[in-house]
């Protein structure tokens, strides 16, 4: 603010313009209540509110309070334009900046001088930052059930959990991931993942494809569940191997992850028969890291249920948790303000109809911060063009007296 101190016995006390006060910041914070990103469906942009203007007799004006958009455990924030990821936030009290608000632009008692006592000058607000981010939810599960539709994934969830998911026979009765909790007698607990039914193709976007896949990422121990009824007529085995290869396009490193495979629907009459077929199969398979694991249940007599909750907690303890790919410590993701300065580096192009255009992100804030509603400001600005040299590059790109130059929507005149 331009200001000056108007006492009864002071008529010329001099500048009392003051601060104002900072923007607010963009945050993303982690909210256990929140398991979807429904929200952000519909409401897409978020914007935090700019600081109290100065006012006089020095008076800083308030700063604003930060935006925080909550967001469920597990999400990952990507930089739109990078493609970088910019955190990953799976902790309950996560949170990160994603947009840092500006400082509040100076009052004219930070201008006075021995030469001008008394200036009409004062700076606008910095203008926050501004960033496009896309989010992804992948699931916190500690076990993932993968396997073709209809093999029994989201039975097996409602028998093990006390979670209630839709349950069909026929393909793709599940949608979307279930989550249910399996807690044991012994105080253990692990999160358990009922994901949507592969089918071939899946990794290039067939079916549901990556909508599924992308939640595999975050679990230790995968069950492979596998229908050995024979009912659909199809290989145990190819099923298997189909589905592995989907995981393996999807990301390599997924096959190195602990499998369980689980012969399902055990209670019909030719299950046995065909479990042994697919147990030698896999035995002689030399395409595996490890021969896997081979449990038989059957969800609807609960038979077999017992051994693999007690199978599985064996080797969840043996398996450390997976890093997420592209994501580094938390304190390390976003430069601190200080470090964001933008330099003096500065470009000049010239328009069809000759008019000179100065883009650069110094140059563009020391115009957003300028308030040419003042002269002494206006002065200034020029000052500071000329001082990172400006003058002289127009000049050298042949820039001449009446010429017009260009800064964001502001257009002068260029005069030697």
């Amino acid at each position: 603010m331009v200001a000056f101190r108007r006492e009864k016995y002071e008529p010329n006390g001099g500048p009392a313009g003051g601060d104002g006060g900072r923007g607010g910041s963009v945050i993303f914070r982690v909210n256990q209540g929140l398991r979807t990103l429904m929200d952000f469906r519909y409401n897409q942009k978020f914007k935090a509110e700019s600081g109290q203007k100065g006012g006089i007799k020095g008076m800083t004006g308030r700063g604003a309070e930060d935006r925080i958009i909550l967001v469920p455990q597990g999400t990952t924030l990507i930089d739109d334009e990078t493609n970088m990821v910019i955190a990953d936030l799976v902790e309950p009290d996560d949170e990160i900046v994603a947009a840092n608000g500006g400082r509040g632009g100076r009052g004219n008692v930070h201008f006075a001088t021995p030469k001008n006592p008394a200036p009409e000058l004062a700076e606008n607000g910095e203008p926050g930052e501004e960033r496009r981010v896309r989010l992804e939810l992948k699931l916190l599960a500690d076990v993932g059930l993968v396997g073709f539709p209809s093999v029994g994934k989201s039975t097996l969830l409602a028998a093990i959990t006390s979670a209630k998911p839709k349950i069909g026979d026929y393909h793709f009765t599940t949608l979307s991931p279930n989550l249910g909790m399996v807690r044991l007698n012994d105080g253990r607990d692990f999160a358990v993942a009922d994901l949507p039914g592969l089918i071939e193709g899946a990794a290039s976007g067939i079916g549901l494809g990556i909508e599924f896949l992308r939640h595999i990422e975050r679990t230790r121990v995968l069950l492979h569940l596998i229908d050995v009824s024979g009912f659909e007529e199809r290989d145990p085995y190819e099923d298997f191997q189909k589905i592995n290869d989907e995981l393996r396009k999807y990301d390599p490193d997924l096959l190195l992850r602990p499998q369980i495979v689980v012969a399902t629907k055990m209670d019909l009459p030719d299950s046995k028969e065909n479990l042994e077929i697919l147990k030698q199969k896999l035995a002689a398979d030399d395409t595996l890291p490890t021969a896997p694991i081979v449990m038989a249940i059957s969800s609807v007599t609960h038979d077999g249920l017992t051994p693999l909750i007690e199978k599985t907690v064996e080797v969840l303890d043996q398996t450390p948790a997976f890093p997420v790919k592209g994501v580094d410590d938390l304190e390390q993701m976003l430069p601190e303000p200080e470090s964001t300065e933008p330099t003096d580096h500065f470009d000049v192009t010239r328009d069809e109809d000759g008019t000179w255009v100065l883009s650069g992100a110094k140059l563009e804030r020391l115009f957003l911060m300028t308030n040419f509603d003042h002269e002494e400001s206006t002065l200034r600005f020029a000052r500071q063009l000329r001082g990172m040299g400006v003058d002289e590059v127009l000049r050298d790109r042949g820039a001449r007296n009446g010429d017009l130059v260009q800064i964001e929507d502001f257009t002068f005149e260029f005069v030697e």
